[in-house]
């Protein structure tokens, strides 16, 4: 009796399993395509002359700033 509630239990964890496999799959999809963009943009903001690194360094004193005050 005990036998089929077992496989129960078994069936519901591969299926929980698999389901959770395709999900990761199509989160790293969407990351990908997310990085894809960004970097697209970042070429973009180079090819205008756009110092990333100094925006960057502004951006981190300016959220510095903010904490203080």
């Amino acid at each position: 009796m005990a036998e089929p509630q077992k496989e129960e239990q078994i069936g519901f964890h591969k299926g929980s399993l698999s389901t959770l496999a395709k999900e990761r799959e199509e989160l790293l999809r969407i990351l990908r395509i997310v990085e894809q963009l960004m970097q697209m943009h970042l070429k973009g903001l180079q090819e205008l002359g756009v110092d990333l690194a100094k925006a960057a360094q502004e951006q981190s004193s300016k959220k510095k700033m903010d904490d203080i005050i």
